[in-house]
């Protein structure tokens, strides 16, 4: 099978790869079932009468490290390739939303495009988590000051979160009563002119959050908790001291799996959910870390096989159901 990959432009410049990057673990895994991997990047994309082009490298496999040679650049076709792995970071700027408008010509009949870029753009991944309310803390998304005055009294303590950003960036924590109360909302809201996800801040979460991992309908036993770090009260460093092995329990998976089946209605097959008591923080679905190195070390798995494997099956499938 060819496959392309569309991964972040940093992971491009600075990694080759490494195996922190879910990115990483896939690609391997790929070229060592025979596939060929195709690596591009959003600013390499290009329409040329109405056909969809990635200009970017072959990938190949040498002493367990993946390489591409960056003197050796050249463009394909995008329905060329039988799979399309989307996965650059956020934000989910205009430079975003552009390059998923390329793979509106890009013939689905031909090219499974994992996650359907349609629906990435259709889907935010703070907002949109409001689908599933009833898992969610308790939560408002707006720009108005007052509003978000009002949840703080309500609420006591609250999280205010950016609405197209990642890693964590502009994620802000507000107590009821905190002299820094104006300056912090009208950061967030860039004085009220932003909307911004605003939750019920959850005493647990300073125990961590949970990564809970879909593919398709399936959501893993194997989790892993992402611990605050630097005095933060959030995750903000992916490193071994900051995640911790971790399970599904029973009801959580029962839940969850409900939301992976409506996620793959929208198109969207891969997804990792940010977990605190049981409440879904976020939805990742853009280029969702699956913590691959820390879940086989932990559960002495080689989960990048499990993940291939599931993904080409939900290809298959998908294949399958267009012919008949």
């Amino acid at each position: 099978m060819n496959i392309l990959f569309v991964i972040d432009r940093i992971e491009l410049k600075y990694f080759e790869f490494n195996d922190l990057v879910t990115n990483f673990w896939m690609i391997k895994e790929f070229l060592s079932r025979g596939n060929e991997v195709f690596i591009t990047t959003i600013d390499k994309l290009s329409l040329k009468s109405g056909i969809p082009y990635a200009s970017g490298f072959d990938s190949y496999e040498k002493d367990g490290n993946i390489f591409f040679d960056k003197t050796k650049e050249y463009t394909r076709k995008i329905e060329d390739f039988r799979l399309v792995m989307f996965r650059p970071d956020p934000p989910v700027d205009l430079d975003y939303i552009n390059a998923t408008y390329i793979f509106d010509f890009v013939d689905r009949e031909k090219t499974f495009i994992l996650n359907d870029t349609k629906a990435i753009r259709d889907f935010n991944e703070k907002l949109h988590a409001v689908l599933f309310n009833d898992l969610m803390p308790k939560n408002i998304v707006t720009a108005s000051r007052s509003d978000i005055l009002e949840f703080l009294a309500e609420n006591n303590e609250i999280i205010l979160k950016p609405l197209n950003k990642c890693f964590g960036s502009g994620v802000m924590y507000l107590k009821d009563g905190d002299k820094n109360t104006s300056v912090i909302i009208n950061s967030a809201t860039n004085n009220g002119t932003n909307m911004v996800m605003v939750q019920k801040y959850l005493p647990s979460a300073v125990y961590g959050d949970k990564r809970v991992l879909i593919i398709g309908d399936t959501v893993y036993d194997y989790c892993v908790r992402k611990l605050p770090s630097n005095n933060d009260f959030k995750f903000n460093e992916h490193k071994d001291d900051c995640i911790k092995k971790d399970v599904l329990t029973d009801s959580e998976k029962e839940k969850f799996t409900r939301l992976a089946l409506e996620l793959n209605k929208r198109g969207i097959y891969t997804a990792g959910l940010d977990v605190v008591d049981g409440k879904i923080l976020e939805v990742n679905v853009t280029s969702p870390c699956f913590f691959i190195r820390e879940i086989n070390n932990a559960f002495n798995i080689n989960f990048e096989k499990i993940i291939i494997d599931k993904i080409l099956s939900v290809v298959n499938l998908k294949s399958a159901y267009k012919v008949l």
